[in-house]
Parts: structure tokens; sequence; C-alpha cells
């Protein structure tokens, strides 16, 4: 019986394989003659945690700044690295200024280098600046906090505007613009009412704002800009001091990356539809979103509210090992998708109309 469901899983999301697959990890010495070889650096190599790919924290011989070595998943395509290598090389160009990582070049002055590992199996190598700071996790949320994210991702949308690559359009599993996808996940939900709020907020998706997508403006997208991918200043928590991991990047509608934001900033306890207003405004602050990606926010956020709870509730029946990992923001994407069941999209778009103008009177 499981064996059947997984391959009508499959079947219905094949792009969702690459979740499962196992970690491939590398001997830290093996990592350490190959930082050695590719980029001419020895120092102290400690392993550090990363989903799919293989990454250490390298601590310089004589000291310097530190970096990391990142080695991608055997099982991912090297023109996907090559997307978020290439995204970094863009954002250098056109934003300097942008608290993301630096790509490091080897000996011969490559941004990243495809190698084979003690197995046999072929990576894609690169090393970045590290970026220091806070996990905004544990950081004191604040108002101006999400205001600083949001605006921090208008201004990294900007940047990205103009930038253009050929594995943008890959199918990806966190892709909002299939969540519909991702139903079949939601047999692994046992209690009906939370599996009929997950269901109507897609049931939405497909019939209001699905139809949609192909009209609204479109580029790539961070698509994961969540809590546990920001950095702060310890100093100053209500500052974005660095932005992490390019690795959902996709070509999509360009409003799904402020759905994706959104969703992570949900009052799940008090006043839903102020959140949702107040960090669309800081957005539309800095780079103005139409009257169509307004309407269709509600309706992005709900789903990938769905997208997570659907995901990582699968992947946790799939993975127990890792399942607290995996559901870390599980209980709380429940709640917040609950908070916003009530909210219609009109009520939505007129919220944030509202809250910029606020904005622009403050402001004049």
């Amino acid at each position: 019986m499981t064996h059947d469901l997984d391959a009508a899983i499959r079947a219905a999301l094949p792009e969702a394989a690459v979740l499962t697959a196992p970690p491939a990890p590398v001997e830290t010495d093996w990592a350490a003659d190959l930082l050695q070889r590719l980029y001419g650096m020895q120092g102290s190599l400690k392993p550090l945690t990363g989903e799919r790919d293989a990454n250490f924290l390298l601590e310089p011989e004589g000291g310097g700044a530190r970096c990391m070595l990142k080695l991608s998943h055997p099982d991912e395509d090297p023109l996907v690295a090559d997307f978020q290598t290439q995204a970094l090389l863009h954002l250098a160009r056109t934003d300097p200024g942008l608290p993301v990582q630096r790509l490091l070049p080897d000996r011969s002055g490559a941004a990243s280098v495809q190698i084979e590992d003690a197995e046999g199996r072929t990576r894609v190598a690169r090393l970045f600046s590290y970026l220091e700071g806070l996990p905004m996790p544990q950081a004191p949320r604040s108002a101006a906090q999400r205001s600083s994210v949001a605006r921090m991702l208008a201004r990294l949308d900007l940047a990205l505007a103009s930038f253009e690559h050929p594995a943008g359009a890959r199918e990806l599993p966190w892709d909002i613009q299939r969540a519909d996808r991702v139903r079949a996940l939601l047999v692994h939900v046992a209690d009906p009412a939370r599996r009929a709020l997950a269901e109507t907020a897609l049931d939405g998706f497909v019939q209001r704002t699905k139809p949609t997508l192909a009209a609204l403006r479109r580029q790539p997208i961070h698509n994961d800009f969540n809590l546990y991918n920001l950095l702060v200043d310890p100093d100053e928590p209500a500052r974005v001091a660095g932005i992490l991991d390019f690795g959902d990047m996709v070509h999509a509608p360009l409003v799904d990356d402020l759905a994706v934001a959104t969703s992570y900033h949900i009052d799940e306890q008090g006043d839903s539809l102020a959140t949702i207003a107040r960090f669309a405004a800081d957005y539309h602050a800095v780079s103005p979103l139409t009257d169509a990606e307004t309407h269709a926010l509600l309706d992005l956020v709900r789903a990938r509210l769905a997208m997570v709870v659907a995901i990582s509730g699968w992947r946790a029946a799939r993975q127990p090992d890792n399942a607290a990992y995996l559901m870390r923001n599980n209980a709380v994407s429940w709640a917040r998708l609950q908070a916003c069941a009530a909210l219609t999209p009109e009520q939505v778009q007129a919220a944030i109309q509202a809250a910029c103008r606020t904005t622009e009177a403050i402001h004049d």
C-alpha cells in the first residue's frame, strides 16, 4: 500500500524526488585536500548542516575572513548550481551592497568547478564568503524587522529583474505556480479539519489565481525568503544583515517571492490582515506592485502555506529520524493558514492599498 501511494505521489509531483534523496556527505580530510588543490587554501575545516549539499566552514590558516566550501548534491543537475552561481555574480554587478555571499574564484579564476568526489560522483564545488550575523529565528521579532525584510526582498527582486538563465524554467517542488500538485501529499494529514483547510487553500489558488499567473510580471526570484535564510545585525536586530540560500530559485511571477516571504510573517495570534497589508506595503514602497499582483497575493500566500504543511508532513513520514527538523515550521504554518482562512482577495487588496496610502502620507 505504501509503495502504491509513493508511486502515485511521484507521478503527481515528480520534481519532489530531489527532496527524498539521501544525504551525500564527504570526509572532512577529502574536502580539505580539495580546498588546497582548487583554491590553495588551508585552515580549520568544520562540517556545516545542509539540507542537500555538503558544506564546510573554513577558518583560514593565519587568520583572515572565514569562507564556506559548498559541494552540490550529486543528484542535482550542475545547471541548477550554475543558476545560483550566475545569480550571485549578477547581484555583485547590479547591487554590490546587497548582503549576499560572494563567490571566491579558484586558482584559475573560475567561480565554480565540476569535480568527482571520492565515490566518483559528479558535483559542483564553490567557495563562498561567509556572512556574519545572528540567525533571524534567534533574534527578537518586531514591526521594524518585518519592514526591513520586506524592503530587502524588494531590493533583491529589483536587482534580479534583468537576470536570465536557462535553469529558471525547471520544475521545482517549492514552486507556487504548481502548488496544486501537492494535493496528493495531504493524505499524510490525519486531521480531517486540517486537511480540508489546506484543500480549500489550494482550491482558491486553482480557481481564482492560477489562471491569471501567465499575465503577471515574471523574473528569477529567490523563492525561499524565510527566517532561517536571513541574518540580522546582533546589535540592531531589526536590520537584515545577510541573505542566504539561493537553492530554490525559479523563474516565476514576481509576486510569488512576496507571497513566500509574507507567509512567514503573518500574525497568527493577532491581526493577520494588517500584517499582510503592512508587509506588502513596505515591499511596494521599494518595488511598486500592480493591482493584479495585490489581488493574487492572498491565494498565493495560502497556497504556499498549504505547500509547507503538505511537503513537510510527507517528508517527515518518509524520514522519521529527521522529522523534528522537517516539521519545524509545520505547527505555525497551520496556525497561519487558519488565521487567514476567512480573508478574501478583495479584502487583502483593499488593505494593502490603504497601507500604501499611509506609507506615502508618512513620507510626503
